[in-house]
């Protein structure tokens, strides 16, 4: 083709005007498109040079949700007044003025007359309104310009009255944090310091990563005044997380940890730091850093790190960051080396030789490592006898280990993990991953007896080193820290035990990762005594799987019980009498647990051969000489045999009870808590059955606990004089023990508190069953008034998660005043009024109460006006540092999406009423955004496997990936999270198998042993 073209037809322009470039050419507008002497009829004229006509633009009026209009509606300037009809300006009163009437002001004011308002009553506009016409337009730029500028004036007495005070006092923490916070409102508010928020996405990240530079100089300058402050270099290094690389945030993290080597709190800042930042996560580093963290700790602890001294707080905040380590690495999969930080604990501190008690704690390590990897039984395994015996053998020449009889489950259980061959091989693989988890979290160690060495182990990362465990093991000296510990394990082992173990919001958050602690609320059926066990949201060790399986075993595999019964027999032996009681309980407490689970699936087989075992297990500790006077495991014992069905048996066990401990009366917390089963139960059974006669036994029990006298079984009287002694005797009885706020020290709280929730129960359940609900409903508020103290208050409104005992106190008695009152409403035809007002109350005070969220939840559920619930989470959620609430406003919407899709499912094609099913998916999605944007939802396991799971069963695969991607930012250490991916994203499963591995999480299967598995 030829690269030029010659343009044959000539342009007349460039020989008029000597010219080729276009603006030199005249060219003419034409007025219209007419032309003199046409016949509009006959002839008409196309004009060649006929521009397009311009559009005219129609503006839209602006909505509420228009940018102007959002700054209107976030200024803080004061309201314009109004102007009157003399011109001056309205005063701003408390009450609206009126105009004068006709006798005040004369008759030289008159409303002008027209043919629309003859006699001169309506006012202007209502006169131009008859008329057709519109009052004249207010120009909106001078109104929007004075509002803006009135924002802006008050901006800036904030920013001047800021720095002032700072000028003034440059000491206070408090109001250089305040000053960082006020960026964001003096940049996104609005005002003439406001950012353009019509501007596009890049203009807005400009916005903020300004904001940050200009919070980071604040920040610095706080640190120059106050450079040994903790908590602005803190807020620095959360400033610096979006402007600095990895590599140079990590140093300075180090920096800073290093200069203040005896601050509890940065330790925990920074260990969160560690295990949530992906890029440069790995699971052998963050516990490396854990190693060091308590290490350092122990050494402050001892005295010999001379340079900083202890700070208060010291000892519990180490046990705290070493539970945080024990359960990040049952999250990680790493349950072997868990366990093996927990038996280690428990050998150094309860096994330890005289020798070196007075040593430092490093030296003492030092001397624990030979007992360690010498071979020798730990506690949990069979001749256990502890480090203290081995280094007197070892002084005497050792010991010789008795033979110990071979078992072969392992091989037996090896040969069926492959049941069906067929199926695909992801799913293959999660079946098998889930089965080793379950039955081989116990560390490998080589069986002596059977020539076994460490070689011949088939999964090295069974075998746990002392390296591993070492830098983590810590001094705990006082005895209600090494009852901690004891009760720790055992809830890590899954005893039922007291939740809310951890001073921090931000640790408790964390560990959630359990999601019956959501769907299994409080039975139908037991509406009084099914908040016994509450569940603390934290899988047990064995139980970590992905997120929708329903497969749950009622306790631990074989292995796991026989190790569980070697810790209790063995812990029992080295605590004091007390201690030995709450252990006893938690055990037989343990039991009723799986028989609970039992029930609650279903399998008649399983329920009949876990009574049997529990049953035997229960009468065996009641024989024993230090049990047998034990009210509290007889209350255990009994409701046991209640929940087996054998009603009879287990009145005879109470009675038996009640034989033994009638006579100490009131006084006795013990015997108020057996008192009160034994009563609920008969109100339940009653309920059950249908007759009232049962519910007079309920009477009796609580009547004959306030007399104090022996007891005999019901007969089927109460005399009514002794109902009118007993309601005395309970009156005086809670005036006396209750605690006055005004008078009590805090030496005495503790011990009236504790002997508060049981009496409160019985004397609210004795008043319902004489007097009705009302009596009742005063004892309870009664009650709840008088243990609501200042500093429980402040403990609930600083969002702190210590559950001390006049904190569960409390609680108990709030969840047995909300149980009551709905048992009462299932019952009896009465408004919810009084049911929600406890509920909202209770709540309030107690954000993090799963019991009571349950109880609301069973509420509002029944009523589909959601409008209600959801102002009230919303309100509830802005006042706590927990994600509980979140996680509770989440559960309900999508039991109220499930409801929606079912009624669709079954009436296909017809109109339904309610809401639309879109917009609750775009609520749901919305309360997730919202939990997870903030500091204490970001890191909550539970919480982004949830929004995983929805986002992929909503039908939003792509988006669900996304939200995979990140939650890695936040929680990647969170193996159940990669689990949950490969179940929902079956093709890429590599892939994430190879991120477990490029991460160092336990991977127990490989996927080129399932290829050998399927070959053979």
């Amino acid at each position: 083709m030829p690269t030029e073209r010659k343009l044959r037809r000539a342009d007349r322009a460039n020989w008029e005007y000597k010219s080729l470039y276009r603006g030199d050419i005249a060219r003419y507008r034409r007025k219209g498109d007419s032309c003199l002497g046409l016949d509009f009829r006959m002839q008409d004229v196309d004009w060649a040079d006929k521009g397009p006509k311009k559009k005219r633009v129609v503006k839209k009026p602006e909505r509420y949700f228009c940018p102007s209009t959002l700054q209107l509606l976030r200024a803080d300037s004061l309201p314009a007044l109004p102007l009157l009809s003399d011109g001056t300006a309205a005063t701003s009163d408390s009450y609206i003025k009126l105009p004068a009437g006709t006798e005040e002001q004369g008759s030289s004011i008159q409303a002008p007359v027209s043919w629309v308002n003859p006699l001169g009553i309506y006012d202007p506009g209502t006169s131009l309104w008859l008329e057709g016409k519109g009052q004249p337009e207010v120009k909106g730029d001078q109104q929007g310009i004075k509002v803006q500028g009135g924002s802006s004036t008050l901006l800036s007495t904030r920013v001047e009255e800021f720095n002032r005070k700072l000028r003034e006092n440059p000491t206070d923490i408090q109001l250089w944090l305040d000053f960082v916070h006020f960026q964001d409102e003096l940049a996104f508010g609005s005002g003439s310091f406001s950012a353009d928020s019509d501007g596009d996405i890049d203009m807005r990240k400009m916005s903020i990563r300004a904001v940050l530079e200009k919070k980071l100089s604040i920040v610095d300058r706080a640190v120059e005044s106050n450079s040994a402050n903790v908590d602005l270099k803190l807020k620095k290094l959360c400033l610096c997380k979006e402007l600095w690389e990895p590599a140079v945030l990590l140093k300075e993290w180090k920096k800073l940890v290093f200069v203040h080597p005896n601050s509890v709190p940065l330790w925990r800042k920074y260990l969160l730091f560690t295990q949530s930042h992906f890029s440069t996560f790995s699971v052998s580093k963050v516990n490396s850093v854990f190693g060091k963290c308590l290490s350092t700790l122990s050494a402050v602890q001892d005295g010999s790190m001379v340079s900083h001294p202890p700070l208060p707080g010291t000892q519990e905040g180490l046990l705290d960051i070493f539970l945080q380590q024990c359960h990040f690495l049952r999250q990680a999969g790493h349950t072997e080396k868990a366990v093996c930080l927990f038996q280690a604990l428990l050998d150094f501190t309860f096994f330890k030789p005289d020798s070196v008690k007075d040593l430092p704690t490093r030296q003492q390590v030092e001397f624990f490592e030979p007992f360690w990897d010498s071979g020798e039984p730990r506690i949990g395994e069979r001749g256990a006898r502890g480090w203290n015996a081995w280094m007197l053998q070892q002084e005497r020449g050792g010991w010789v280990i008795p033979p110990e009889p071979d078992d072969d489950d392992d091989e037996e259980q090896e040969e069926s993990e492959i049941k069906d061959k067929t199926r695909p091989k992801w799913k293959i693989w999660l079946d098998v991953e889930t089965s080793r988890e379950a039955n081989n979290w116990l560390p490998w160690r080589p069986d002596k007896t059977k020539g076994q060495t460490e070689e011949d182990c088939e999964d090295p990362d069974r075998q746990v080193l002392f390296d591993d465990i070492g830098p983590s093991v810590i001094r705990v000296d006082r005895p209600d820290l090494q009852l901690q510990v004891i009760l720790s394990f055992l809830q890590f082992l899954g005893l039922p035990g007291p939740s809310g173990r951890f001073s921090t919001t931000s640790s408790s958050n964390i560990l959630l990762d359990d999601l019956t602690f959501l769907e299994e609320g409080p039975d139908q059926e037991r509406p009084l005594t099914s908040y016994d066990l509450p569940l603390a949201g934290i899988c047990a060790v064995g139980h970590m799987t992905f997120l929708s399986d329903c497969r749950r075993q009622a306790g631990l595999c074989k292995a796991g019980e026989e190790f569980l019964q070697n810790v209790l027999q063995q812990i029992l032996l080295l605590v004091s009498a007390q201690d030995q009681a709450t252990i006893t309980l938690c055990w037989l407490q343990y039991e009723k647990l799986k028989v609970l689970r039992c029930l609650r699936s279903g399998n008649k087989r399983q329920l009949k051969s876990q009574g049997k075992r529990s049953k035997r297990l229960a009468k065996r500790l009641l024989k024993e000489p230090n049990n047998r006077g034990s009210l509290a495991l007889w209350r255990e014992y009994a409701h046991l045999e209640w929940l087996l069905g054998n009603l009879e048996e287990a009145r005879n066990v109470f009675d038996t009870a009640l034989g033994m401990g009638v006579s100490r009366g009131l006084s006795d917390p013990v015997l108020c808590n057996l008192c009160f089963l034994y009563a609920q139960l008969e109100v339940e059974q009653s309920l059950s059955s249908g007759t009232v006669s049962t519910s007079s036994k309920a009477v009796y029990i609580l009547t004959k606990l306030a007399e104090g006298a022996a007891y005999t079984p019901f007969s089927g009287q109460i005399n009514p004089v002794a109902i009118l002694k007993a309601r005395k005797t309970y009156e005086q009885a809670l005036l006396s023990f209750l605690p006055e706020q005004s008078t009590d020290s805090d030496a005495e709280a503790p011990k009236k508190h504790r002997r508060t929730s049981s009496l409160v129960g019985c004397f609210g359940l004795f008043q319902y069953l004489t007097m009705g609900i009302d009596a009742a409903d005063a004892v309870y508020k009664h009650a709840i008034q008088k243990l609501i103290p200042t500093t429980l208050n402040s403990e609930v409104t600083d969002g702190s998660l210590r559950r001390c005992k006049v904190f569960a106190d409390w609680e108990s008695v709030a969840v047995q005043h909300v149980a009551l009152l709905r048992h009462h409403t299932n019952t009896n035809v009465v408004p919810l009024s009084r049911l929600r007002l406890a509920l909202t109350d209770a709540i309030s005070l107690l954000p993090s109460s799963p019991l009571l969220w349950h109880l609301y939840l069973q509420t509002e559920n029944r009523y589909h006006s959601a409008g209600r619930a959801r102002r009230f989470f919303h309100s509830v959620a802005k006042k706590t540092d927990s994600v509980v609430p979140y996680l509770f406003a989440i559960t309900a919407e999508r039991r109220l999406k499930q409801l929606l899709d079912s009624q669709r499912s079954h009436h296909p094609g017809e109109a339904l009423p309610g809401q639309s099913v879109i917009g609750l998916s775009n609520r749901i999605r919305c309360l997730f955004e919202t939990a997870t944007a903030t500091e204490h939802g970001a890191h909550c396991p539970l919480l982004w496997r949830m929004y995983l799971n929805f986002m992929v069963c909503d039908g939003t695969a792509e988006s669900g990936s996304g939200i995979f991607y990140k939650a890695l930012q936040e929680v990647p250490w969170v193996k159940g999270l990669y689990m949950d991916a490969v179940q929902l994203f079956p093709e890429r499963v590599q892939e994430f198998l190879d991120l477990m591995t490029e991460k160092e999480l336990r991977l127990r299967v490989p996927m080129e042993e399932v290829d050998i598995l399927l070959e053979e």
